[in-house]
Parts: structure tokens; C-alpha cells; sequence
């Protein structure tokens, strides 16, 4: 039995390998988060970046959001760390929680909207989350599918064509739970939230922490 798992860490080692691989030259690589399968890559790459755009064919009014493996790496992405953030943080992370940040002005422009913005949280997929931290950098994390198709829980049914983009896939369990994206939010105040899009964090969870909560105008 020991020589059995140790075959299967070995062989898990080196999916993680190939797709650090992959993230450092620049590829763009599909694996697992905790709600859906992602597209992503460097987050830190401008050209690898531009790819996920392109392949995506996203406007450039929405911004790539990222994924981190940690509250420790918070820093990589913003200098901005209110004490809302850090209590969200402590109270949904790892999580299907976006919170938008202030972006560091070095991170690629199509990661951020017109006023400097991007989405992060701290992933509660497990392989999501090791990945952002041997990497050492925030991944992007946009839904695995091509404009118009929908989302993706299942590896079965990912898109061949997009599986030809990628320069590493990992569809290996733990799969994503599915159900609904991750809450977007934006911290106002100490205790008050704008939620962006509402998704697998309830308003109810929100508002049990102590926030108030308003729901962003979508016109």
C-alpha cells in the first residue's frame, strides 16, 4: 500500500511540475478550483495574460480575476489591505470569495478595470491553492470555457478546442463542486460591502459577520 501511494504522489508531483512549467514559459494551463475549472496562467505575465483574453475573447472592460494560495500573498497583488479585507478574509478564505482590491500598478492592465481595481481570493481548492504557492505568484482564474459556452464542473466536459490551447491540464480529483461562481464584493467602510455578483457566498453569510450589505447597480 505505501508503494502505492507513493507512486501516486509521484505522478501527482509531476502534473504540479508541468504546470509550473507551463505558467513559467509563458502557457496558459486549465485546472480545478473549488466551484469550476479555470483558465489561467502567471498572473504577472502580460503576454500570458493577453493569451487568456484572446482565447476567452474578453472585452477589456472585464478585468481577469485571480487566485492566490494564501493571505500571506496578498502583498503580490495589493497594497491595499483594510481591516474589512482582513476580516473577510479570516472569516470566508480559503473560499469562494472575490474581493476587489487595489491592484499594484506592476501587474498587467487587463487584470484591473478603469479605476485600478482586479478580484482575488484565496482558493479553497486544494491543488489551486498549492499552485499559486509554488509558483509564488497570484494565477489568473477565469472559467474554463470559450465566449458562449457555459461554465465547466466536469472534466468531460471541457472543450477539446480549448484543451488544445493549454499548456498543461490538470482534470484529476478533487473536481469542482460546481454550482454557482464565486461572490464578488467591494469593501465601502469598515463594516459596509457592495456585492458585485452574488454567487456560492449568500448575502445572509455576509451579513451574519457583521457587514451590511448593498447590491451593486447593474445599469
Amino acid at each position: 500500500m505505501a508503494e502505492a501511494v507513493a507512486r501516486i504522489e509521484q505522478g501527482l508531483e509531476g502534473i504540479v511540475q508541468n504546470l509550473l512549467k507551463a505558467m513559467t514559459a509563458g502557457d496558459v494551463v486549465i485546472y480545478p478550483t473549488e466551484t469550476l475549472y479555470a483558465l489561467g496562467c502567471d498572473a504577472t505575465s502580460e503576454s500570458a495574460c493577453a493569451k487568456v483574453m484572446e482565447i476567452k475573447d474578453r472585452s477589456t472592460a472585464k478585468p481577469l480575476p485571480l487566485i492566490i494560495g494564501g493571505v500571506d500573498m496578498l502583498g503580490l497583488v495589493t497594497d491595499d489591505r483594510p481591516s474589512a479585507l482582513l476580516l473577510l478574509a479570516s472569516a470566508f478564505w480559503p473560499g469562494p470569495l472575490s474581493i476587489l482590491v487595489k491592484a499594484l500598478p506592476s501587474l498587467p492592465s487587463c487584470l484591473s478595470d478603469e479605476a485600478g481595481y482586479t478580484s482575488v481570493r484565496w482558493s479553497g481548492h486544494p491543488f489551486a491553492s498549492e499552485l499559486s504557492r509554488r509558483l509564488r505568484r497570484p494565477i489568473v482564474a477565469t472559467s474554463a470555457n470559450l465566449s458562449g459556452e457555459a461554465p465547466v464542473a466536469l472534466p468531460e466536459d471541457l472543450s477539446p478546442t480549448l484543451l488544445g490551447y493549454a499548456g498543461a491540464v490538470y482534470v484529476d480529483p478533487p473536481w469542482p463542486k460546481g454550482g454557482k461562481p464565486s461572490t464578488v464584493i467591494r469593501v465601502l467602510g469598515s463594516t459596509r460591502l457592495e456585492v458585485i455578483r452574488e454567487g456560492a457566498v449568500s448575502l445572509k453569510k455576509l451579513c451574519d459577520k457583521g457587514f451590511s450589505v448593498t447590491i451593486a447597480d447593474e445599469g
